[in-house]
């Protein structure tokens, strides 16, 4: 690792406590979520799957997806994932996921299993995340993080998202009791008209102050989508597009951190039916 990438992932520590290196502290993914300052609570949708899991609850086809994420600009700040989700009878919406995160000299690996239930307004997911944590001169760690999300239709058009992450606060090492991060998130969504959404969202981990994460989107056509959003304790700006045809959704997405400089989010979706994504 060079010098100069040393100082870079110093300061973003320092600047961004709760924006994770990775899956450690539960990082948002897809490039929706992330358009949105990374308020992704109540969003029910495919990559809710690592957000939320009680939002994949709604899906009613297979889906596949791909995605990749880079920090400042910097490839040994990229995580790349796939994830596939499918209803099974007589269980629930199932899914699983891998992401990789860094490179040679540090590296996150996740392997996950969520499922999820509707029962009436409410939706329920629980996951289990397998963490391996790799540092090139002092070998690698495991454990295992479980997670159990909540989304509420509380009235029409306004849902209520909750989650928390590492409930079980897995441990890393024996060497100052190292334990993964654990994250807890609240948010409010409001579908304000028929093409406008509000999110509002509140992040915990346990060692560190709250975060307030925001956002607007706006479906200019069914097929079109574009979004902006706000984070607080990464003192980021964000904006954002997706673009659905056919069984694919394409979104993009990037964040502006005036200290750190820019980052860049993809990621694509695809049904396994001929049926629009929520």
């Amino acid at each position: 690792m060079t010098h100069a990438l040393r100082i870079c992932l110093l300061l973003y520590v320092l600047a961004v406590p709760l924006s994770s290196l990775g899956q450690l502290n539960n990082s948002p993914v897809g490039a929706r979520a992330l358009g949105l300052g990374g308020a992704s609570v109540t969003l029910p949708e495919v990559w809710a799957l690592s957000n939320n899991p009680a939002g994949i609850a709604t899906l009613k086809n297979p889906v596949a997806g791909a995605y990749a994420h880079n920090l400042f600009l910097l490839k040994e700040l990229s995580t790349v994932g796939l994830l596939a989700i499918s209803p099974v009878p007589r269980v629930g919406v199932v899914g699983v996921d891998v992401q990789r995160f860094g490179g040679e000299a540090y590296n996150e690996q996740r392997l996950g299993l969520g499922v999820a239930h509707q029962l009436g307004v409410v939706r329920l997911g629980l996951k289990a995340d397998l963490l391996q944590v790799r540092v090139k001169e002092w070998g690698s760690r495991k454990a295992v993080a479980l997670s159990l999300g909540l989304q509420s239709d509380l009235v029409p058009g306004l849902t209520f998202g909750a989650h928390i992450y590492n409930l079980n606060q897995a441990k890393l090492a024996q060497f100052q009791d190292e334990r993964v991060p654990t994250v807890m998130k609240l948010g409010l969504g409001f579908q304000a008209a028929a093409k406008v959404l509000l999110v509002l969202e509140a992040e915990k981990e346990l060692e560190y102050p709250a975060a307030v994460k925001g956002g607007v989107e706006y479906r200019v056509v069914p097929a079109l989508g574009l979004r902006t959003g706000f984070h607080s304790g990464t003192r980021a700006g964000t904006a954002g597009v997706d673009v659905t045809f056919r069984q694919f959704q394409v979104a993009y997405a990037v964040g502006a951190q005036h200290q750190l400089g820019m980052s860049n989010y993809l990621s694509v979706a695809y049904v396994l039916a001929k049926e629009k994504l929520p």
